[in-house]
């Protein structure tokens, strides 16, 4: 009975703590939340040193590269996992409180981990929600098989299905059957990886700094995987390495596609390591059901067509590829009966 009134009054949550965005989902409300994971901390200076939250998600992420030496934009996950457990705690319990008002229950929480994460940085996980203000104990689900879920993939069958979710900090592959994981891989290149790649062509090539946003901002209107029916230009501004003036660069999408080949190659790597673990049989299955591509990563235009050239497999996008792995853990979250075993619980109270 007490169980029932404490529901009736809390909230369930899952959230997707990426390296790039958090994405928080309510139960019956579906997705309230999506800020990026970025933090801006103001140092008082003083003998204690003092520091205060200046900033989180979209506010903080728009000072990147702009503020004062008084105040730090922190990016607290790297690759998948957390890279400074107390800012990361501070950003987890201000966009808690941001969606969940009530100060008579803390809410029920799952979140997504990488395949591959160690039990203590799974443990650090766990910790940084509870001590945000989640109800103990907080569940994981790993995100593959979220992703899986929220793209609509029957995992619970005998049959196999292959996910591949590039997100901001790790690119998830993963062979699901019957409820399962078969086999997986976790390769620690993703968008993140793919910003850096861009920062690293204007400074070698064209001997021009430019800043992380406008890094993303040229994958996302230049990037490509494969060659495009019209290739395309822009004017790209930043600071001269040489004179330490600010001067615009013209670019096109092939220079891009060029700077992004490497990293795009490692992701094509990672499904091939997996396919080559995948049992005969599965593998059959495979190529009968193709591949899907999940994640922020997977709208770099023409990569559905990379993979499939490379791997000889179909590869099409999810419905939804940018909140796949938040569905997938809301989903776990609104059908608890249905999904026991998916999570590292197995039950929920």
């Amino acid at each position: 009975m007490f169980q029932a009134f404490r529901r009736q009054f809390s909230s369930d949550l899952a959230i997707d703590l990426g390296t790039a965005n958090t994405l928080i989902y309510m139960r019956d409300k579906g997705i309230i939340l999506d800020e990026p994971s970025v933090v801006a901390i103001r140092n008082e200076g003083g003998p204690h040193g003092k520091k205060t939250l200046q900033a989180v998600g979209h506010e903080a992420k728009s000072m990147l590269g702009k503020v004062p030496g008084n105040i730090e934009a922190i990016r607290p996950m790297k690759d998948g996992v957390i890279a400074d457990f107390d800012v990361c705690e501070k950003m987890l319990r201000f966009f808690i409180q941001k969606v969940h008002t009530s100060k008579w229950n803390k809410p029920r929480m799952i979140i997504c981990v990488p395949s591959e994460i160690t039990g203590v940085e799974k443990r650090a996980v766990q910790d940084a929600a509870e001590f945000a203000g989640a109800r103990r104990p907080v569940y994981i689900i790993e995100e593959p098989m979220a992703a899986a879920i929220g793209a609509g993939l029957p995992v619970h069958l005998p049959s196999a299905n292959l996910i591949v979710d590039i997100g901001g900090g790790t690119t998830e592959v993963a062979v699901i059957s019957m409820g399962g994981i078969v086999t997986a891989h976790s390769a620690r290149v993703a968008g993140d990886e793919l910003n850096d790649a861009i920062v690293s062509m204007f400074r070698k090539e064209f001997s021009l700094e430019i800043g992380e946003n406008t890094a993303e901002e040229v994958k996302l209107q230049l990037g490509s995987a494969w060659p495009l029916a019209e290739e395309l230009t822009a004017d790209v501004g930043g600071r001269d390495i040489n004179t330490g003036l600010p001067r615009a660069q013209v670019i096109t999408s092939e220079d891009v596609r060029a700077a992004l080949d490497e990293s795009v190659g490692m992701i094509v790597a990672a499904i091939k390591t997996t396919l080559e673990r995948t049992p005969p049989e599965l593998a059959a299955d495979i190529i009968g059901h193709g591949l899907v591509l999940s994640g922020g990563g997977a709208l770099l235009a023409g990569l559905c067509e990379r993979v499939t050239y490379e791997t000889g497999i179909h590869a099409y996008l999810a419905p939804e590829p940018l909140y796949s792995v938040v569905l997938g853990c809301g989903l776990t979250l609104d059908n608890i009966d249905a999904m026991k075993g998916l999570t590292t619980q197995t039950s929920f109270d």
